[in-house]
């Protein structure tokens, strides 16, 4: 496992080994720092080397899990499987039902009026959350590692016959996967694969990939994402690194006018929102009982907090109790290894 480097600017090095980053800390030549469940360091001189290697950044998409891995043409740096963004879309066709269904009703709505995307090019709000999620971790690797390519395994929309356009320009799979390459293009060199290339890949150097897709496991789908980094930047066809890093999006709750459910006594009770008396959700605190925890909103008593994992510990935590320590742009659990 390599530790993650960056300059007095933020700017990203080459990762080092945990035992020369040992010696940067206890020297005073670099501050240890986390980045959402990452053990990096900050040097705190200039540095004696600035030469860089290809690093490159494989990444095959899933509908309910997908797999990243960060690897240069020696060593696998970080594996990572996200939890796919995949609940937007509803979310916005029910928002759509009970704004439409306030307008019956005597209460607060606003005016009905004409839609002002029509006629623009825009992504529907749950193909751009789920592609839009891909990008923010490329986007937050690359502030870790200096990243210079990206492979995607290149997915296709299912096809209808005699309707060439609706495979081109109507498919939200297509639509969205055009907007992500374009994005990729502008910050770093991409390649694309197909499946059966990555198949043969991986058949090649004798690796096999399970048929549990939801377990977080190497085999479930970094097997494929080291595939493509492999196809990059080359080396030795052996897997160095089969630890792997869980994420998955924040679940946000928006702030609600009306609950779905009417309440007893017509009371409406404090419902969704981003912020906590004072904090801001999804904040990782350290608890004087509970050791690190995140907090997740109001309790009966107090503020609830989660642990990292997703269970709820309290919900009656006091803010003299805990310390503010850093805002999570996700949630973040450790998988389970395999041997190479």
């Amino acid at each position: 496992m390599f530790v993650g480097v960056v300059d007095k600017n933020q700017h990203p090095l080459m990762p080092t080994k945990p035992s020369r980053a040992r010696r940067w800390i206890k020297s005073g030549k670099a501050t240890p720092f986390w980045d959402n469940g990452i053990f990096c360091v900050r040097l705190n001189v200039d540095p004696s080397d600035t030469e860089f290697q290809e690093i490159a950044v494989g990444v095959d998409p899933g509908s309910k899990k997908e797999g990243v891995t960060v690897k240069s043409k020696k060593h696998t740096y970080l594996n990572v499987q996200a939890d796919a963004h995949s609940k937007v879309g509803k979310k916005v066709e029910k928002r759509r039902e009970l704004r439409r269904s306030r307008r019956s009703r005597k209460c607060p709505n606003r005016k009905n009026r004409t839609n002002r995307n029509a006629g623009k090019a825009k992504l529907p709000a749950g193909t751009r959350a789920r592609w839009d999620w891909k990008l923010r971790i490329l986007q937050w690797l690359s502030k870790l590692y200096p990243v210079t390519h990206v492979c995607v395994e290149d997915i296709k929309a299912r096809t209808i016959e005699r309707a060439k356009k609706w495979n081109q320009s109507f498919s939200p799979l297509e639509v969205g996967k055009q907007w992500f390459y374009t994005e990729i293009r502008k910050q770093w060199q991409l390649r694309t694969l197909q499946g059966w290339q990555t198949k043969e890949i991986r058949d090649r150097l004798g690796l096999k990939k399970s048929s549990k897709k939801l377990s977080e496991t190497f085999e479930a789908h970094c097997v494929d994402s080291w595939c493509l980094a492999y196809h990059v930047v080359g080396g030795e066809g052996v897997v160095d690194n089969t630890d792997i890093f869980c994420i998955s999006p924040i679940p946000i709750r928006r702030r609600e006018l009306h609950r779905q459910n009417p309440q007893k006594g017509g009371e409406r009770p404090r419902y969704g929102g981003t912020t906590c008396a004072g904090f801001v959700k999804n904040t990782l605190v350290k608890h004087v009982k509970h050791g690190l925890t995140r907090i997740s909103g109001f309790g009966k008593t107090g503020i609830s907090l989660y642990s990292l994992a997703g269970k709820r510990l309290c919900q009656n935590a006091k803010t003299q109790d805990f310390k503010v320590l850093t805002r999570l742009n996700f949630n973040y659990r450790s998988g389970i290894s395999s041997p190479p």
